[in-house]
C-alpha cells in the first residue's frame, strides 16, 4: 500500500510538474522596450473583468525593456506617459498619458492624447493594433514572434508632432514644441470626427483631412474609429515586443 501511495504521489507531482512547464512555455510573453532618448512610464489599462498587471503602470528608463507574462484570454491596452514627476508615495503628474497623477494607473486610462498600443489574446488567434484614435504623444510599434499566421507589423514610426496641424497640437508651457497631437475627435468634439450620433457606423463615417494626416504618415496604425481593415494585425499564440520611440537611433 505505502509503495503504491509513494507512486501515485510521485505521478501527481511530475503530472503537475509537465503541466507548469507546458503552462510556461504556452503563456503569452510581451516586452515593453524604450527606445527613446527620455526615460518612459507605460501605463497599463485592462479590459473589464481582466486582471491588472504591474499595478498600471511603473517607471522605464532608455534603452530599458521591462517584461510581462500575460493571462490567457487577456485584454488591454499600453501607452507611454513622459515628463512625469513623482514623489515618494507615487504621487504626481506626466505632461501626456498622465493617469490620474499616479504612477500606478491603476485600471485608469490614459488622458488623451496618448498613442496606444491594444492586444486582445483569444483562443485561437491574437488581436493586436496601435491606435491613434486618441491622438499621439509618443511613436510606438508592436513586432511579434514565435506565433504561427501572418504576425504582423503594427504601429507608428513617425513623429506625428512634427506634422500636427495648428488646431491638434498640444504644446509645452513655454510654447516651444509641440508635446502631442489631439485627434479630431478629442480637439472638436463633433459626432463626424468622433463617429458618433448620426456617424456612428461605418456607412457614414469616413476619413476626414486630419485622420488622412495620421494615416499618411502612420500607414500600419488606426486613424480614426472605423480604420478596421487596414489596421488590425493578427498573430497566433506569439510573444509581442511594444517599442516606444522605435524611429530613435
Amino acid at each position: 500500500m505505502a509503495a503504491m501511495l509513494i507512486s501515485l504521489l510521485t505521478f501527481t507531482l511530475f503530472t503537475l510538474f509537465f503541466l507548469c512547464i507546458q503552462v510556461s512555455v504556452s503563456a503569452t510573453v510581451l516586452t515593453l522596450y524604450n527606445k527613446c532618448a527620455h526615460p518612459v512610464w507605460p501605463g497599463i489599462q485592462p479590459s473589464a473583468g481582466k486582471p491588472l498587471l504591474a499595478r498600471g503602470g511603473f517607471k522605464l528608463p532608455p534603452n530599458k525593456a521591462h517584461t510581462l507574462r500575460l493571462p490567457a484570454l487577456w485584454s488591454g491596452r499600453f501607452w507611454g506617459r513622459h515628463g512625469c514627476s513623482f514623489d515618494a508615495t507615487g504621487r504626481g503628474r506626466c505632461a501626456t498619458g498622465d493617469c490620474g497623477g499616479s504612477l500606478f494607473c491603476n485600471g485608469i486610462g490614459g488622458t488623451p492624447p496618448a498613442t496606444l498600443a491594444e492586444i486582445t489574446l483569444g483562443q485561437e488567434q491574437d488581436f493586436y493594433d496601435v491606435s491613434l484614435v486618441d491622438g499621439y504623444n509618443l511613436a510606438i510599434s508592436i513586432t511579434p514572434s514565435r506565433g504561427s499566421g501572418k504576425c504582423s507589423y503594427a504601429g507608428c514610426v513617425s513623429d506625428l508632432n512634427l506634422m500636427c496641424p495648428v488646431g491638434l497640437q498640444v504644446r509645452s508651457k513655454d510654447n516651444r514644441s509641440v508635446m502631442a497631437c489631439k485627434s479630431a475627435c478629442f480637439a472638436f468634439n463633433s459626432p463626424r470626427y468622433c463617429c458618433t450620433g448620426s456617424f456612428g457606423n461605418p456607412q457614414s463615417c469616413k476619413p476626414t483631412a486630419y485622420s488622412r494626416i495620421f494615416k499618411t504618415a502612420c500607414p500600419k496604425a488606426y486613424s480614426y474609429a472605423y480604420d478596421d481593415p487596414t489596421s488590425i494585425a493578427t498573430c497566433t499564440r506569439g510573444n509581442y515586443l511594444v517599442t516606444f520611440c522605435p524611429h530613435h537611433r
